[in-house]
């Protein structure tokens, strides 16, 4: 299982630098960035300038979580940075086949998400184009949430050709409901101690 490290509990833009600096000499494999638009949730993460600053201060893999209404304003932004893949929800309003299609014409990695109670239905017009799919273990848009194990019935309508990532709530204890994932996304877990947790999480 592949660790994404997210910078999302570090508070300010001072502090999530310095949480970058330490992930690029750690075991993490990917930095995960969380950017939210006060719209599409109601939280505010990380605006464009900050966003491009954060990815070019990592010398990981990187992914970006975009939890926004219009994340082609983003991408335009991102597309030539050091991005591994790009996340996009299945909720927004918008032609998500046009937005795949785009990302990956710039030879990034698409990764669909799906939040907490929307239909795992929704996804499945998507999933022969796109290189993940992420589970949110949690309610989209804030940190330090708990696991929520439900989630775990949505993968049964999932082939198993599909790859995995689960974001939200993810540690020591609840890493054991998702063994079979290919990524998980941890945050305020591994913030507390980087090198020791992304140990126990990968054992």
């Amino acid at each position: 299982m592949k660790i994404a490290t997210s910078i999302l509990s570090a508070k300010s833009f001072k502090e999530k630098l310095g949480v970058i600096e330490k992930l690029n000499s750690s075991d993490t494999d990917y930095i995960h960035f969380d950017v939210m638009d006060g719209k599409f949730v109601s939280n505010k993460s990380l605006c464009i300038p900050e966003l491009v600053k954060l990815i070019k201060a990592s010398t990981k893999k990187n992914e970006v979580h975009l939890m926004v209404e219009n994340p082609m304003k983003y991408i335009e932004q991102i597309k030539n940075l050091n991005v591994d893949r790009i996340i996009v929800h299945v909720e927004i309003n918008q032609a998500l086949n046009k937005i795949i299609d785009y990302i990956k014409s710039n030879n990034i990695n698409v990764g669909l998400a799906i939040d907490l109670n929307t239909n795992i239905d929704y996804v499945k017009p998507y999933l022969k184009k796109i290189d993940l799919l992420l589970i949110m273990s949690v309610k989209a848009g804030k940190g330090g949430q708990q696991f929520q194990t439900q989630v775990l019935d949505k993968i049964k309508k999932i082939p198993d050709n599909i790859k995995l990532e689960f974001d939200g709530g993810i540690n020591d204890e609840t890493v054991k409901f998702i063994k079979f994932a290919d990524t998980a996304v941890s945050g305020t877990y591994i913030l507390e101690n980087i090198e020791e947790n992304i140990r126990k999480l990968k054992r």
